[in-house]
């Protein structure tokens, strides 16, 4: 949804998530725009996107005052993932609703509280997406529905609580929920901390991070770590788990530079220092 006539769009938090390139079609010119993630909320599922060079945009007409069970209400998106907008129309069924989403991977799940129910027909590809009243004002942001039952039951952000965190990313700086920018990223992905790879680096190393792989030309690629070897500090802090030295690197920012230390496949310690990137959104 666009906000502000130079581009500021509020979209789902899932709908980015994992994205290190984003663009943006704006359904009413047909032009595409490359996105920056301004902020995101991963535990209420809201992400402000800015587009780049965008002007003269028509923002979204918006009504926080509130609805009751009952008002015809109408979900627009990408339903399908079509590339076309398609609504569905429906009522109000409940208010102030909690739900337990998982991804269609069923990997990942997560609990939404404060929602919109609604009838109308809320598929996937519609996340992101207005749910709009009688007079076509944006009251709500699509968000989930159900599966695997006969009757249709969506649920949407309500606008206002949107917004509220949208403010709250504008003024940016992170909070407990609220992550701004992108996060800092070594380049690697984790293994369990319990996992035993085939080479001396954990019989040398008395507890760390146990690297998965590593992403080619990355900075922990540039810097010499391959899959098995072990992060053992940051900056000569101890990293005891995977977890640690996940929240070690959440607490930096891109372009920051630090010294991995580690021990290699072979048992030796090493360390260099990188310099981390704009990773994935979180």
């Amino acid at each position: 949804m666009i906000l502000t006539s130079d581009g500021m769009i509020l979209t789902n938090n899932h709908v980015v998530e994992g994205a290190t390139a984003i663009s943006v079609t704006v359904e009413s010119t047909g032009r595409s725009y490359t996105a920056r993630v301004v902020g995101t909320d991963a535990t209420n599922d809201v992400a402000v996107l800015q587009l780049e060079d965008a002007s003269g945009l028509t923002p979204a007409s918006l009504d926080t005052d509130g609805l009751a069970v009952g008002e015809a209400v109408t979900a627009v998106g990408n339903a399908g993932g079509t590339g076309d907008l398609v609504a569905a129309s429906g009522t109000v069924t409940g208010l102030d609703q909690q739900i337990t989403t998982r991804s269609e991977s069923g990997i990942s799940a997560e609990t939404l509280t404060g929602l919109i129910q609604t009838d109308a027909d809320i598929v996937s590809g519609d996340s992101g997406g207005p749910l709009v009243d009688s007079a076509g004002r944006v009251v709500g942001m699509d968000t989930a529905a159900s599966s695997g039952t006969a009757d249709i039951t969506g649920f949407a952000i309500p606008i206002s609580k949107a917004l509220d965190i949208v403010a709250t990313i504008e003024a940016g700086a992170d909070t407990a929920t609220v992550e701004i920018g992108y996060p800092a990223f070594l380049g690697v992905s984790l293994s369990s901390g319990t996992a035993s790879p085939t080479s001396r680096a954990l019989a040398t190393t008395a507890s760390g991070a146990v690297i998965g792989g590593v992403v080619e030309g990355g900075p922990a690629a540039q810097a010499g770590l391959e899959a098995g070897d072990v992060v053992t500090a940051v900056d000569g802090v101890a990293v005891s788990s995977a977890d640690q030295l996940s929240a070690s690197l959440a607490q930096r920012e891109p372009g920051e530079s630090v010294t991995i230390s580690w021990t290699d496949t072979a048992g030796a310690a090493r360390s260099a220092q990188v310099v981390l990137v704009e990773g994935p959104v979180a």
